[in-house]
């Protein structure tokens, strides 16, 4: 379905025409006209679906008709991050760039000159406020943001908000908001905390589900079954004759994302770190550098799997096998973008087997393994039901042996 079969207004459809946005994606085409119709709306969709202007543009439309009050907040739209919430901020910026629609960005940061920018902009009144919880709190705390007019309350990536601590904090902004509001919630997944989140602030919506799309063919997908102590010699070899270009490596904690950053600093790389420590701003910087190209391998935890917008990321090597199926298509998603060609890489331990292989099991195919150079020494063999059985009995031998210790503590007792 093309935009101009919607139910949008002309200046909407200028903006999109000179972005060369034509063709709505699955949760727009689904989207846009449920939110005009005014209903509230919980959209599971995955990032890199088009779900950013599935809730701005009818919005938007909204906006420009002028029902609404001038010099107040009409629109609130959470993120999770500050980099999510710049990257709403610019598309925000294009797509109202016909219509008389006034937006601030609201997040966290060192900076005193930003507080203040963010503060006038509340206080004025912006017609569509992009926040992170925390932030947006913290303005609301001091007693000066009257959110009593907000028309639209929508929440991106809503799963990701909880699973950073946020409910609370989302919470306590609903309490300033009106009862007669459009709440909309986007999430890629659905568990049971989203759904109490969603019975709790929305009123009696619709919705949408959109299955977990699979990665694009043109990603050539591998894997090294190895040992976790192989790992880091893979990663030298990888690049000790080729100078990577534009390279992301995801690893499960904050701890391997520094180990293997100092690895590749000792062998003189142009690498940077992305997790958790690193201030909001330091983190900004960093991904400037990465876009850039001053660094050109970037080390980071799943903070950087969703939401990020970089076109010409060549690889992305999973350090660590993701959790699940949806994980690994956040994270491979990175590469071959905007018509691009792409790698993903894996590097598979024992005790990772079975989840790798449920991940090949959703994909509906053997990912291809490549042979660990034969200088880092024998392999495991790839047999994930051996290891799966393998790692419940070490589980269940951990168990017991928890259970004699507090047996024999309580005959001392």
């Amino acid at each position: 379905m093309k935009f101009s079969e919607l139910k949008l207004n002309q200046n909407v459809l200028d903006a999109l025409d000179a972005m060369r946005f034509e063709e709505c994606t699955p949760v727009q085409e689904q989207a846009i006209p449920l939110i005009l119709e005014g209903k509230d709306l919980i959209a599971v969709a995955q990032t890199g679906t088009g779900k950013t202007a599935a809730f701005l543009l009818p919005v938007l439309n909204k906006l420009s008709e002028g029902n609404h009050p001038e010099d107040a907040i009409n629109c609130i739209v959470m993120s999770p991050t500050r980099e999510l919430a710049q990257q709403i901020d610019q598309q925000m910026e294009g797509f109202s760039y016909f219509l008389p629609v006034s937006n601030v960005a609201v997040y966290g940061g060192n900076d005193g000159a930003l507080f203040e920018q963010q503060k006038r902009g509340l206080t004025l009144g912006a017609d569509v406020v992009i926040a992170t919880p925390g932030r947006l709190l913290a303005h609301l705390n001091l007693g000066y943001v009257d959110l009593s007019k907000v028309s639209y309350f929508i929440l991106d990536e809503a799963d990701r908000m909880l699973d950073m601590g946020f409910y609370e904090d989302i919470m306590q902004i609903v309490k300033y908001l009106p009862k007669e509001r459009q709440t909309i919630m986007f999430s890629a997944t659905m568990p049971s905390k989203i759904q109490q989140l969603a019975k709790n602030i929305l009123n009696d919506p619709s919705e949408i589900k959109l299955a977990i799309s699979k990665p694009a063919e043109k990603i050539v997908q591998a894997a090294y079954v190895c040992y976790e102590n192989q790992k880091l010699g893979i990663i030298r070899s990888l690049f000790a004759t080729d100078v990577p270009e534009r390279v992301i490596i995801f690893a499960s904690s904050k701890i391997k994302v520094k180990e293997v950053t100092k690895a590749l600093k000792l062998m003189k790389l142009n690498v940077g770190e992305m997790h958790s420590d690193l201030e909001q701003s330091q983190r900004e910087q960093m991904l400037l550098e990465f876009k850039s190209g001053r660094i050109n391998i970037l080390v980071a935890t799943d903070i950087v799997s969703r939401g990020i917008d970089i076109d010409d990321i060549r690889s992305v090597i999973n350090f660590d096998v993701p959790h699940d199926s949806e994980d690994y298509v956040h994270r491979i998603g990175r590469t071959a973008r905007a018509n691009n060609d792409g790698v993903a890489i894996t590097f598979v331990c024992e005790s990772e087997q079975s989840k790798f292989k449920a991940i090949e099991n959703f994909l509906e195919k053997d990912i291809y393994k490549i042979q660990v150079p034969s200088e880092l020494g024998e392999t495991p063999e790839y047999a994930p039901k051996a290891h799966r059985g393998r790692n419940m009995r070490q589980g269940n031998n951990v168990n017991n042996k928890k259970k004699r210790n507090f047996r024999n503590n309580k005959r001392k007792d």
